[in-house]
């Protein structure tokens, strides 16, 4: 057909008819919706959480920790982390004592005490001792492979938590035996530098404001300021074990992630609670006699490891509702 005949279509078509007409009778494609600058599903309106999707968040949490067995699987983490604990203390009792007195770590550990049973503070508070009194501060030989043996011992503890956040977050373990131990190992070491530092931050910040010249009021003030860097420290941490913990490839890091934020403020609750109920109603010792201690130990690395995971799963089901947001129609946004 010539290209004159085919003009003279077109103009019989299009060229008489207004924009709306050809738009009624479907004679042209509907023009794409212009964002202005926002994406889809990024506008003010849909920015956020709404009240309705934080019901549904809180919704799908609850739900998905009784489809996953949390309760359960934190029971296998506890199971683990308790196996774990005393070579973490070695290591970390081990290392400290390289740059200072092991045996400040003993006499600070009353400050747990609002956060653990009493049972259960002394357990640890006679392990961490018992090493301080034996380790020198030089690493031999042996002492190194040794602490070399200790790591590897506290790494099935975060092994196992790394496979509980994988059920959390519906992954699957990808990761070779290799890797899967080198990550293991890269969580244990920065949780045990997260200690030295927070076990600083208790001991060193008290003796530099009493040789500084700052009146009793700042001191105070900024002796205060302790208790919330330490918490941000736990928030960071929680926010890097959801990140790279489970074995899913392409997840975007976040500073602060609404899991984190609510299971650092969860264990200090949860831990809190459970101590005042281990002081005045719980008698371990009675029930259970001298494993009294142990039992009270491993109920709070079970609340603990519960804790991490339901942050998990809340993670999981906030991003699970920003993407059906995402994907939704405006229309359907509008009826969410």
């Amino acid at each position: 057909m010539p290209n004159s005949d085919r003009r003279g279509i077109y103009d019989a078509l299009f060229g008489d008819l207004d924009p709306e007409t050809r738009r009624k009778y479907g004679l042209v494609q509907p023009e794409p919706a212009r964002d202005n600058g926002k994406r889809s599903g990024s506008g003010n309106s849909d920015r956020g959480i709404k009240p309705k999707d934080a019901i549904a968040i809180a919704r799908k949490t609850l739900s998905r920790v009784g489809e996953d067995r949390v309760t359960a699987v934190a029971g296998g983490v506890t199971f683990f982390g308790l196996l774990s604990l005393f070579p973490a203390i070695t290591a970390f009792v081990s290392i400290y004592g390289l740059i200072a007195d092991p045996a400040i770590i003993a006499e600070h550990l009353s400050l747990l005490q609002r956060f653990m049973p009493e049972g259960t503070l002394n357990i640890i508070r006679t392990q961490v001792e018992s090493i301080a009194s034996s380790s020198g501060s030089a690493l031999s030989a042996a002492g190194i492979v040794g602490l070399l043996m200790s790591f590897y011992s506290a790494n099935s503890g975060m092994k196992a938590m790394l496979s509980a956040l994988n059920v959390a977050q519906m992954q699957k373990e990808r990761r070779g035996f290799l890797r899967l131990n080198l990550v293991a190992m890269g969580f244990t070491l920065a949780a045990l530098a997260m200690l030295a530092l927070m076990l600083t931050a208790v001991t060193v910040v008290p003796l530099a404001l009493a040789w500084l010249p700052v009146e009793q009021d700042q001191r105070l003030w900024l002796q205060s300021i302790r208790w919330p860097v330490m918490f941000a420290l736990l928030v960071l941490a929680l926010s890097g074990l959801y990140r790279w913990g489970p074995a899913a490839a392409g997840r975007r890091w976040r500073w602060i992630s609404p899991g984190a934020v609510f299971a650092a403020v969860s264990l200090v609750v949860v831990s809190m609670a459970f101590s005042w109920y281990a002081a005045n109603f719980a008698n371990y010792n009675k029930t259970y006699g001298s494993l009294g201690a142990v039992i009270g130990l491993m109920m709070w690395l079970w609340l603990s490891s519960t804790v991490v995971l339901v942050g998990a799963e809340l993670n999981s089901a906030v991003e699970q509702r920003m993407k059906e947001k995402a994907q939704s129609g405006p229309s359907d946004r509008q009826e969410q």
